[in-house]
């Protein structure tokens, strides 16, 4: 790292090249003492080389050839959607190469910046790119910034005590101890209070510089006025750098806001007078994370990029799969929106690519997995990853995942999911999931729990929302119910209407789980909570449409054999309620305080009574609607609409990263 002796190297430069007429190959790094000793010119020092020549000469532009195509907005290794800048100031570039961008070195600019001459950046791997311009003028640049940069392996030493207040020099001989050591500070920031100085030096140093501090400051340590000196290891710096942020309001903001929705908490801030800088101290572990994050938010603000992890490949699952390769291409050019599926579990196998699986092979490539299924490792996993607008989607009818959606969530994934298990368990669990998704600044959506894809969690959220308050609520719940119902006559034995619906997938695949009414109650029970009434699951009465003897069946097979012996029972109700005009359909309720679910006998011309298929309908009764309900009708079940309700909830999502 020898100085330049600029004046008499430019001297010997000019003697040499205007006494000789030639095309002159000069090897660069190295260069010699006054006394004739050779020695080196440091880190990029052949870059430096050509710059020292071209300044002396002063030729109208430096050209420095590298192998990738100039100056990218990242790190391409960090960030694959990196790219080109075209223009740069020297005090941008050099701002970047300070905090790790490789490309060029703060030293190869200074002798082109004394001179005002233009260094051009190429790619000797694709000569025909144009390369990065640095020069004087950054030219017409619609971003608000132009790079981002990083230092990936700091340590941070943190000097803070009530001594440090108000008392002049402190400051000064911190610095000047770590001079007098010969270490270099990369970041200082400080609290106007005076109460704290944060410094970042390279782990190297971070003991030495430590002991140095102690050392100077070992009085106001011994009277206790300073606390020892602490060193936070495994940390990194990021540089958010730009003219553009010069005075232009909510660069900022922008950068805290995109970092907290990701749950990358900053440990430390420094921002210069000059604003062109603004360069923060991260966890090492979040630093791919915190790039990427930026990356998106300013340089792809047009085109938001969704991370999915997906448990459970059945029907829902598959189908939903099916929407997202289908849909990917109207996404990306109608909403700019970039949906990559980076992980899938079912109850065998599980895979992962964070740059996206495809979802034309998902199947096969799942099949030829050699990674068991397991849920712990699953959520590691998506730890480990730690990508940027991440969601976990829970398609399966697992009753023990629905326990780690709060570990989940805590490590800024949100989720949504069919499952209506999590919401539909103890209270004191419903309030810690809304809670723990709204600390960590996440979504927890579930609109598919009631009525598949309709709008009912939503449409009562909002009318909560607004003030509103539900008095009384009834309705049809079960796309599954709704058809046999719909198509229970009498004519056909219930068995045998029990299984078509299962045949044509409305039920689940064990059919009881649907007759037993548990399903319905815990739809009911959801749809109070949200309405903001404190229910137990034990507060729904539950009537069952088969016997004991029927839900105790050893199989599926046994319990429709039994069901069978009982559709004789059925046919009975179906001709009552017949003999009266009447229609036979299970209906949710909840009036004066009370809920319940059970088999209604109701007059051919009520609203319920004039569904058809799979189709569900929800009475709202509110003080804002009092007389005429608020209704809700639509299909209710199917693995399309069921999967099309999750697409849905991804995009509310996804919008809500923009």
């Amino acid at each position: 790292r020898a100085r330049i002796l600029y004046k008499e190297t430019n001297r010997n430069i000019h003697a040499l090249i205007e006494s000789n007429h030639r095309v002159y190959v000069v090897t660069g790094f190295i260069g010699s003492t006054r006394n004739q000793e050779t020695t080196t010119i440091g880190r990029g020092g052949s870059d430096f080389t050509a710059s020292i020549f071209g300044a002396a000469l002063e030729v109208e532009e430096i050209e420095i050839w590298t192998d990738v195509n100039g100056v990218l907005t990242a790190d391409p290794g960090k960030v694959p959607g990196a790219f080109s800048i075209r223009k740069l100031t020297y005090e941008e570039a050099m701002e970047l190469s300070h905090f790790g961008a490789r490309v060029i070195y703060p030293p190869t600019m200074q002798p082109a910046l004394g001179k005002k001459i233009p260094i051009r950046v190429m790619n000797t791997l694709n000569p025909g790119f144009a390369g990065t311009v640095i020069s004087q003028d950054s030219g017409v640049n619609t971003n608000l910034i132009k790079g981002l940069s990083t230092i990936d392996n700091i340590c941070l030493l943190q000097v803070q005590g009530s001594g440090m207040i108000g008392v002049a020099g402190i400051a000064q001989r911190i610095f000047n101890a770590l001079a007098r050591k010969e270490i270099n500070i990369i970041l200082i920031s400080q609290a106007s209070s005076e109460h704290s100085i944060c410094l970042a030096v390279m782990p190297e140093h971070a003991v030495l510089a430590k002991k140095a501090v102690e050392h100077e400051l070992r009085y106001e340590l011994r009277d206790k006025q300073v606390n020892e000196v602490a060193i936070e290891k495994d940390m990194a710096i990021l540089a958010v750098v730009g003219g553009n942020m010069r005075r232009t309001s909510g660069i900022a903001g922008k950068v805290f806001d995109a970092l907290g929705r990701n749950g990358i908490n900053i440990v430390a801030i420094a921002q210069g007078s000059s604003e062109l800088n603004i360069s923060m101290v991260i966890s090492r572990k979040d630093e791919t994370k915190a790039v990427n994050t930026l990356h998106d938010a300013f340089f792809l603000s047009e085109t938001k990029t969704i991370n999915l992890y997906l448990i459970g490949t059945g029907l829902i699952g598959k189908t939903f799969i099916g929407l997202l390769k289908n849909e990917a291409s109207r996404l990306a050019q109608k909403q700019r929106l970039s949906i990559n599926l980076v992980g899938i579990a079912n109850s065998r196998k599980m895979i992962f690519n964070n740059k996206g699986i495809d979802t034309q092979k998902w199947s096969e490539i799942l099949e030829k997995s050699k990674l068991k299924s397991d849920f712990d490792a699953f959520i590691s996993k998506m730890k480990e990853l730690n990508l940027p607008n991440s969601v976990f989607i829970d398609c399966s009818a697992n009753e023990d995942i629905p326990m780690k959606y709060p570990d989940i969530l805590k490590i800024n994934v949100s989720i949504t999911t069919p499952n209506k298990i999590a919401n539909s368990i103890g209270y004191d669990f419903y309030r810690e999931l809304h809670e723990t998704a709204e600390a960590n600044n996440v979504k927890f959506l579930y609109e598919t729990n009631v009525g598949a894809a309709l709008p009912v969690i939503n449409t009562i959220q909002d009318l909560i929302t607004s003030g509103d308050r539900i008095i009384r609520l009834e309705g049809i719940l079960s796309g599954t119910l709704s058809y046999v119902f719909n198509t229970f006559t009498g004519k056909t034995p219930f068995s045998k209407v029990i299984r078509q619906a299962q045949k044509l997938g409305y039920t689940e695949p064990d059919p009881r789980e649907d007759l037993k009414g548990m399903d319905v109650a815990r739809k009911l029970l959801i749809l109070l909570r949200e309405a903001g009434y404190q229910y137990e699951p034990e507060d729904i009465q539950v009537e069952k449409l088969i016997s004991e003897k029927v839900e105790k069946a050893s199989s599926v097979e046994l319990a429709f054999k039994q069901l069978e012996k009982e559709d004789h029972i059925y046919a009975a109700k179906i001709e009552a309620s017949k003999q009266k005009g009447e229609v036979l359909r299970y209906i949710a309720r909840f009036e004066k305080g009370k809920g319940s679910v059970g088999l209604v006998s109701l007059p051919v011309n009520h609203p319920m009574a004039q569904l058809a298929g799979t189709e569900n309908m929800i009475t709202i009764y509110s003080e804002h609607y009092g007389e005429s309900p608020l209704i809700i009708r639509g299909p209710g079940a199917g693995k399309e609409v069921t999967a099309a309700g999750v697409f849905a909830d991804v995009l509310r999502i996804a919008n809500s990263m923009m």
